[in-house]
């Protein structure tokens, strides 16, 4: 059976993949079938991470062991078949290919394709131009700071509102202080 995964981007609107894997194929195929048709280097760290349909990520199925916990599974792309996780059209992942800033492709499986077998992934879809693989932390940063204001400007709070007057009294501290510095003597 074929997997027909399409994978698109928050960063840029008129991009998208559809790849073509055999659902035997491990999630390492898949990881370099994806890298192959965005053209990035596929040296870096990387991890699907298995969503439900709200995109909330659940499983991860990652390039390297980092050292988790022993109590948690592990789940590695050259061990992983596809069809271990993947179950049915619909199936959403996203896969993280920048592990500093937490940049990803948001994919779904779309369709199965039943009779089929495919010796190597074939990426069938090229639209648009893919965000570039690294970015400038300092402008990431910035555009971070830009999205948070903008956040706090439609919420429209008066912070006096939320800590009421600016001023304050002394007697409203109570006598915590007084025991904190018996305690520094």
């Amino acid at each position: 059976m074929v997997y027909k995964f399409k994978l698109v981007s928050d960063e840029v609107s008129n991009f998208s993949r559809e790849i073509e894997i055999d659902s035997t194929s491990t999630f390492l195929q898949l990881r370099n079938a994806v890298l192959e048709s965005v053209g990035y280097a596929k040296d870096d760290m990387s991890s699907f991470f298995l969503c439900d349909d709200q995109w909330q990520r659940e499983e991860e199925i990652t390039f390297t062991d980092m050292g988790s916990s022993s109590d948690q599974d592990v789940w590695l792309m050259e061990d992983t078949p596809l069809n271990e996780f993947i179950e049915e059209e619909g199936q959403k992942l996203t896969f993280v290919f920048d592990y500093l800033t937490e940049r990803s492709f948001f994919m779904e499986m779309k369709e199965e394709i039943p009779g089929r077998n495919l010796s190597e992934p074939i990426c069938t879809v090229k639209r648009g131009t893919p965000p570039p693989q690294y970015t400038d932390l300092e402008e990431f940063e910035k555009q971070l700071d830009i999205a948070a204001k903008k956040q706090v400007e439609d919420l429209d709070l008066d912070m006096d509102d939320i800590y009421g007057d600016t001023g304050y009294n002394e007697d409203e501290l109570g006598s915590g202080f007084d025991e904190l510095s018996d305690f520094n003597e």
